[in-house]
């Protein structure tokens, strides 16, 4: 894929969508016919979407690419932190504030926040030197 056909926001657009409508077709085939509560639904999309906020960006940034030059076992390993944490982050705070009386959208908003952040940290946490500016500090 050519990463100049496109803006960087249009390729995150694109990547966004798809992983929302691969959440869904998982929501609807996996998850529901085991009795998934439908307060849960956003767990899978936000799991989904964590590696595309992180990924675009790599994949874009010129000062990034020598991520891609490390093993695919260390990317996959990346790539599975950020699932996991998106996951975990999301689900342990949207099952702490579910009965709280708060609306969906806000429901949403706040277990979009904490799997975000959770996902991204953990792909700092092993990738630190991908943050640094030119003077080596973080």
């Amino acid at each position: 894929m050519d990463k100049e056909s496109l803006p960087r926001w249009a390729w995150l657009l694109a990547a966004l969508i798809v992983a929302a409508i691969v959440s869904q077709l998982i929501n609807l085939v996996l998850l529901h016919p085991i009795g998934l509560s439908e307060e849960f639904e956003v767990v899978t999309t936000i799991t989904l979407m964590s590696p595309v906020l992180i990924y675009v960006g790599i994949w874009y940034d010129e000062h990034r690419q020598e991520y891609w030059e490390r093993s695919r076992g260390q990317i996959a390993g990346d790539v599975l932190f950020v699932l996991v944490g998106a996951l975990l982050g999301s689900a342990t705070v949207l099952a702490m504030i579910v009965d709280t009386g708060w609306s969906r959208l806000i429901l949403d908003i706040v277990a979009m926040f904490a799997g975000f952040v959770t996902g991204w940290a953990l792909f700092w946490w092993r990738n630190t030197e991908l943050y640094r500016d030119e003077s080596g500090t973080r």
